[in-house]
């Protein structure tokens, strides 16, 4: 009879600390996207460092793909292996972010805006759930030029798309083109290039000088008004992290404020 009682108790006592030891685990987050997403180039490395210590951030954004070319590499394979591979983690968030390279002129990553775009951010978030994450679409993070006093939004056509394709699929959506396009508008030009990976030279963007000969083989500026520097990735990792809090408030708790910036 104690044998019997023993072992109840111990098998009581290895159910509870398993259903703690669930409750107290903390989230992982997997970041799929582009150079705006990327390490060196965007927001990615910034917004995973504003998680606390126990979370798991993962960067698997990279240079120049597109919805196409990130699955024809196999790097959507490495995300799904992760995604089996997820029973110790509370849940795992995927944020997925294109746009910029499914635009036409770049072959080998340029995809339909009505037949393929949408139906690949869809197939991101379907195939996220069925593997037991959490899909978040995110809109395109906004290029920062202006026409005149206008920012010129190249991006909204694939912003839409991927909202009607989170509508689709019961994704979480971040709204990040709609937010990014509201701050760089409400900055001005001036104060939007402080946030690229360089000092914007003297005279960018100015016309040329026709009477000046430019050196051969000059070297070009790698000022551009895509990409992230410090300032820049700080700026939309803060805005991403406010986006996220507010369409699911339970991950309020992982971020180091709190989710309160």
């Amino acid at each position: 009879m104690r044998t019997m009682l023993l072992k109840s108790f111990v098998l009581a006592a290895l159910l509870a600390a398993g259903q703690a030891g669930a409750a107290d685990a903390a989230i992982r987050v997997i970041l799929v996207g582009d150079s705006t997403m990327a390490t060196k180039s965007g927001y990615g490395d910034a917004f995973c460092a504003r998680f606390t210590a126990d979370v798991t951030c993962v960067n698997l954004a990279r240079g120049g793909r597109s919805t196409s070319s990130f699955r024809a590499e196999g790097r959507w394979d490495d995300v799904q292996r992760m995604l089996k591979d997820g029973a110790s983690f509370k849940a795992t968030y995927v944020l997925v972010q294109f746009g910029h390279n499914d635009q036409p002129g770049k072959p080998g990553r340029s995809t339909d805006l009505v037949t393929q775009f949408p139906v690949n951010m869809a197939r991101y978030a379907r195939e996220t759930r069925d593997l037991g994450g959490v899909p978040v679409l995110v809109t395109p993070l906004a290029r920062r030029t202006f026409k005149g006093a206008y920012l010129a939004n190249d991006l909204a056509p694939w912003a839409e798309a991927t909202r009607r394709a989170a509508t689709q699929e019961h994704a979480v959506l971040l709204d990040l083109n709609r937010d990014s396009v509201a701050a760089v508008q409400a900055m001005g030009q001036d104060d939007a290039d402080t946030l690229a990976v360089v000092p914007r030279p003297p005279g960018y963007g100015m016309p040329a000088d026709p009477n000046k000969v430019e050196p051969a083989g000059a070297a070009k500026t790698a000022f551009d008004r895509t990409h992230l520097g410090a300032k820049g990735a700080d700026f939309f990792a803060r805005m991403v992290e406010r986006e996220l809090v507010a369409a699911r408030p339970e991950t309020a708790a992982y971020f180091r404020d709190g989710g309160k910036r």
